[in-house]
């Protein structure tokens, strides 16, 4: 018996993560400085493993309400206050497993089989796989650096066909770490209107902003109804093992998901609720310094790039910096499997996040500064030789 033939086509032919390719490839070598990874270097602050503990000790084992403990969906709902968005954390909020697991449901409630999902690009990659296992199909929306990696309601009018049901937001945005102003937002949101779309916004690194204000399009009048926002605390907060994520949307959205919710992931585990609860009632402070270490780590890595002859945006949001390798002459794949092979230093090719990141590549400064300096020196090294 073939195996392989009696798999879900759609599984089997999924492609492999180029993300994780790249770091299969740096875990057997000695020596790597990896600029790799998206996750903080920080360890979750004490109070909030403290209160994790606690629950231990209280014996808080057991299940929670499939939505999530109420006194969360509440610290939830008072959190979205600050990016004036409203949301009833009885009936629109959902806790989830990460929000990896809020952008799965968004997907699965959202899409009929061949529904098309428009996708902003160079975008994270776990989108394009997600639509497709919910039976969509996926277009692309160029995004330039010209733009600022920003989508413009010109480019999304430009993609829009009768099949078009889903925009997918992520702002601000892995693997450039643009942003979107609210004037931006109120243009797109006009194209969304106009043309009966609904919105699957990823906000995960909404509080990782540097000299701005998040803006989400779920603020703009119109736009509550029709949109998912999704996110989470594994950024903020340092929190990714935690595998806490959230969703707010409209009941009529909400529900769906939540009956998708009940008979697969149950709910989000009961002691990192708890911990998650913790965070939100007393994490600011640490919250902000770590915000202000990535914004000292995020000009240390721009100003690198640039004074080696790598052309770098200063990216406003998330912790990844976008250069553009262009001027060497490579392919991203060529440049950063060379770079590692040669110099020991792990990048992602900008092209595993869309047609639009060929020619560039992703870092990330969620590391310290001496390895974002040691690593500059060898990236300057290596760029140097290709030049001479």
């Amino acid at each position: 018996m073939d195996i392989r033939q009696r798999l879900s086509p759609v599984v089997r032919d999924l492609p492999p993560s180029g993300i994780r390719r790249f770091f299969d490839l740096a875990s057997q070598m000695d020596d790597v400085i990896s600029l790799g990874v998206g996750e903080p270097d920080f360890v979750t602050p004490w109070h909030i493993r403290e209160a994790s503990l606690y629950a231990l000790e209280r014996g808080f084992t057991t299940y929670t309400s499939n939505r999530g403990l109420p006194q969360l969906c509440e610290a939830i709902a008072d959190h979205l206050t600050r990016y004036a968005l409203s949301y009833d954390p009885a009936r629109e909020v959902l806790v989830t497993v990460g929000g990896s697991e809020a952008i799965d449901l968004a997907f699965r409630a959202l899409i009929c089989p061949g529904d098309e999902v428009l996708l902003p690009v160079p975008t994270y990659v776990s989108y394009r796989p997600c639509a497709l296992l919910a039976g969509a199909v996926v277009r692309d929306v160029p995004t330039y650096a010209e733009d600022g990696f920003r989508l413009t309601a010109e480019m999304l009018r430009r993609f829009i066909t009768p099949a078009s049901k889903v925009l997918v937001l992520c702002y601000p945005n892995n693997p450039t770490g643009a942003i979107m102003t609210r004037e931006d937002l109120e243009s797109v949101a006009r194209v969304v209107i106009d043309n009966d779309l609904l919105v699957i916004s990823d906000e995960i690194y909404a509080d990782l902003t540097y000299g701005r204000e998040h803006a989400s399009i779920a603020a703009i009048s119109g736009m509550k109804e029709r949109t998912v926002v999704v996110s989470g605390l594994s950024k903020a907060y340092a929190m990714t093992g935690w595998r806490i994520g959230y969703v707010a949307a409209p009941e009529e959205i909400l529900e769906p998901m939540l009956k998708i919710h009940q008979y697969t992931a149950l709910c989000a585990p009961s002691m990192s609720q708890m911990a998650a609860l913790e965070a939100f009632r007393n994490g600011e402070q640490e919250k902000q310094k770590m915000v202000e270490s990535y914004d000292r780590r995020r000009r240390l890595i721009v100003e690198g790039f640039n004074r080696i002859g790598i052309p770098c945006h200063a990216p406003q949001g998330a912790f990844y910096a976008f250069p553009d390798i262009r001027p060497t002459g490579l392919t991203s794949q060529a440049f950063a499997e060379a770079l590692l092979q040669q110099m020991k230093v792990a990048v992602i090719p900008g092209d595993v996040f869309g047609e639009t990141g060929e020619g560039f590549i992703r870092c990330s400064y969620a590391t310290s500064a001496t390895q974002i300096q040691m690593a500059i020196e060898r990236i300057g090294e290596f760029v140097h030789g290709l030049l001479r």
